[in-house]
């Protein structure tokens, strides 16, 4: 009995000397006081004394005949700063969400498309309408109207139909023969990669984020129009022709197709703009200006050399007949049932000057010779009149 006695009395004095706070000098001592407490000893009871204080014991206090506990308070240590520099980081999704929609707006596109990979609720916002119209404006506003986004908006349910056609062709040719194990391992990995393909598509095909990246690969052609056709060639000057366009984000250029033989290349963005129209350019303008036109107004024309090819569309501006002393005083010009379309571009003796149209019935005219002249419409914006005097040649043409 006694024996126990003393056995319980010990072990609270020691329990109590562990307790109270010590300089490192007597927690070194202590150590080396009691060389019989073995690692796992030390690690339990450091554990079971840190749950109700913090004790703190520096690397540099434990001696260098504990090799192990040194070991296991540098990595403790170590675990802790790693909390507690986790602690005082803020997480992008940590901030609100107007201050979150805020820096996203901010974002390119390039910006735009790596958030968009970090997580699902980053990817939602990064992929949003709203984003992409905005850089849409900005960069194409310029050069792609309606018919590019109907010629999408087609094109975009084309690619819905045909994985359907596909598929069904997959299915039916699981059951051809082949003539060989090469033609069948062959096959397989087609079909493979076709699935994976398909099931990698992370885009809703129809946003307007994928329309962009689209337009910046090249792989949309997108109907424009394009001006001085052959770049700056005597015989298209001030005039633009209907294309399709690719962009080439290599040369910052273009790459315009018309109808089935025509290529031109290295086209530059201030030689682009969009559709004028919606008339294609084998079709007739329907010409609803005509009642309204008088001198000095700008217009343009639709004009060919010959019918077997497309309409381009040409600049001119209204003149005066020439029982008319141009005086706006006395000029009855716009009342006259014969319209006087001014190519100011040539010369004025070139039989390409002067062209004259009937005011009340006017429909295709001209001849072989001359080419046919087509529909006409008024130019009222700024920005368009603004457009064709910078394309303006150096010199008259004949």
């Amino acid at each position: 009995m006694l024996f126990f006695l003393v056995s319980c009395l010990s072990f609270l004095l020691l329990s109590q000397s562990f307790l109270k706070p010590h300089p490192a000098s007597k927690i070194e001592f202590r150590i080396w006081a009691f060389p019989w407490i073995s690692f796992e000893v030390f690690q339990r009871f450091s554990v079971l004394m840190g749950r109700k204080r913090k004790i703190f014991i520096s690397v540099s206090q434990v001696p260098k005949a504990f090799p192990s506990i040194k070991r296991f308070l540098s990595a403790r240590s170590e675990n802790l700063n790693h909390v507690e520099e986790e602690k005082d980081e803020i997480s992008l999704l940590d901030l609100p969400d107007l201050v979150l929609d805020c820096i996203i707006e901010k974002l390119s596109p390039s910006d735009l498309c790596s958030m968009a990979g970090v997580c699902s609720y980053l990817r939602e916002k990064c992929t949003s309408d709203h984003l992409w119209e905005k850089h849409i404006k900005q960069k194409w506003g310029g050069v792609i109207g309606e018919a590019a986004y109907r010629e999408w908006q087609c094109q975009q349910i084309a690619s819905k139909m045909a994985p359907k056609f596909l598929h069904s062709t997959a299915k039916r040719s699981k059951f051809r023969l082949f003539s060989g194990p090469l033609e069948f391992l062959k096959h397989k990995s087609e079909l493979k990669d076709s699935s994976k393909s398909s099931s990698t598509c992370s885009l809703p095909p129809n946003s307007v984020m994928s329309c962009y990246l689209a337009l910046e690969s090249g792989k949309f052609w997108f109907p424009a129009q394009v001006f001085n056709r052959e770049n700056g060639n005597v015989g298209f000057m001030l005039s633009c022709y209907d294309a399709q366009l690719s962009y080439d984000s290599m040369t910052d250029n273009f790459v315009a197709s018309a109808g089935r033989t025509m290529i031109e290349e290295a086209i530059e963005w201030d030689r682009i703009r969009a559709p004028s129209v919606n008339t294609p350019a084998n079709v007739l303008h329907i010409s609803d200006c005509l009642h309204e036109l008088k001198p000095d107004d700008h217009i343009e024309i639709q004009w060919t050399k010959n019918k077997e090819f497309p309409y381009g569309w040409w600049y001119g501006v209204v003149g005066h007949l020439d029982s008319c002393n141009a005086n706006e005083f006395n000029c009855l010009c716009h009342i006259s049932d014969t319209v006087v379309l001014e190519f100011k571009q040539y010369s004025p003796g070139s039989r390409w000057r002067k062209a004259m149209i009937s005011r009340k019935d006017h429909r295709e005219e001209g001849n072989e010779v001359d080419g046919f002249y087509g529909g006409i419409r008024k130019l009222h914006k700024k920005e368009d009149i603004g457009k064709w005097k910078h394309l303006w040649p150096n010199r008259a043409l004949e």
